[in-house]
């Protein structure tokens, strides 16, 4: 991945945004927009941005599940099925 050519001046964002939209929806990649040579934002697409978001918090709720195991917060397949037809049966 070349992600250089996914570096741009904000000039260029002003001047071809129509251009950068087709092209973020294109490829998936997203851009990164400069102001005085630094990185100031980062323009990507919506179903990547979703599925970005989609993959943190399935990594959150992995973290989560990693300190309760490290924690010994468990509970047997037993006792989860028995609390989800006590909840159901009421």
């Amino acid at each position: 991945m070349q992600i250089t050519n996914d570096i741009k001046p904000v000039t260029y964002l002003k001047s071809r945004a129509a251009d950068v939209l087709k092209y973020i929806n294109e490829t998936h990649r997203p851009m990164i927009i400069t102001q005085n040579g630094e990185a100031k934002a980062v323009i990507q697409d919506p179903k990547s941005y979703e599925d970005m978001k989609n993959a943190l918090t399935i990594m959150k709720l992995l973290s989560f599940a990693e300190e309760d195991i490290r924690s010994g917060n468990l509970h047997t397949g037993e006792d989860v099925f028995s609390s989800v037809e006590e909840l159901l049966s009421k």
